[in-house]
């Protein structure tokens, strides 16, 4: 039987402002397995990075409840987070953006492994084997994030998000600031990593093609609600409703 690590139940967000509130995420729940690529696809403003903020408590939960390997983390704060992000690791949109501009790629890598106490020669050691196994050279580690190209980035960022051996990857439009043969080489990275480390993933993504060449099941997102989830080629195939069919008309 597989084993459930990730469950979201009935998630809420809503942004509060002086005269009004807005609901950007409404009654949203599914399950990630083991070894599983979940992809969330909508248009943009529908919810899909929201929900990866909440699941990581970059922003407040309105409503229902995050279940990480067992455990309910709806509530955590402080010292407990630490926790939260060995297990789980997420991936940004601008890889230029995710690194401190005055520090060495490097160093960004190695920050987590240092404030798990890990020894500098050690650091540096990791440190070189994660950036070799992103695709790119040691000596990448001395460069600034000004100095690389854009995929040469986002490698480096999923250098960093592996750093701690995470078993869940949430990977927020990782390719989409990419050009298409970049996006291309940066997915065939992503599935050997989700081969040789049996990881699991989130796949926050507008582009259907994309998702369906990585996951295996796939929740469609409009305004904050479910439309449908279920197997990607059977949603793709099949689509219930008229907005899916629009998303895939629009890019296949």
């Amino acid at each position: 039987m597989s084993e459930v690590i990730l469950e979201a139940e009935h998630l809420k967000k809503v942004f509060q402002t002086r005269k009004d509130s807005f609901t950007a995420v409404d009654d949203v729940s599914f399950k990630l397995e083991r070894g599983e690529c979940l992809g969330i696809v909508g248009e943009s403003g529908s919810g899909k990075s929201t929900i990866a903020k909440m699941l990581t408590h970059l922003t407040d939960i309105t409503g229902g409840k995050v279940v990480l390997f067992g455990e309910d983390i709806t509530c955590v704060k402080g010292r407990e987070l630490r926790k939260i992000y060995q297990k789980m690791q997420m991936v940004f949109q601008m890889p230029m953006e995710s690194f401190d501009p005055r520090r060495t790629l490097g160093d960004g890598i190695g920050e987590s492994l240092r404030n798990l106490g890990m020894g500098r020669k050690e650091t540096k050691k990791k440190v070189e084997e994660l950036l070799i196994t992103c695709g790119l050279t040691p000596e990448f580690a001395r460069r600034y994030p000004h100095e690389v190209s854009g995929g040469q980035c986002q490698r480096a960022a999923i250098a960093r998000a592996l750093a701690v051996e995470p078993e869940i990857l949430i990977c927020d439009e990782a390719t989409s600031a990419l050009d298409v043969t970049v996006q291309k080489q940066i997915l065939e990275l992503l599935v050997e990593l989700k081969e040789k480390k049996n990881l699991s993933f989130l796949f926050i993504c507008h582009d259907l093609a994309l998702v369906q060449a990585f996951c295996e099941r796939v929740l469609v997102l409009y305004r904050g609600k479910t439309m449908e989830m279920g197997i990607t080629d059977e949603i793709i195939n099949y689509p219930k409703t008229d907005y899916t069919r629009k998303l895939i008309d629009s890019v296949l």
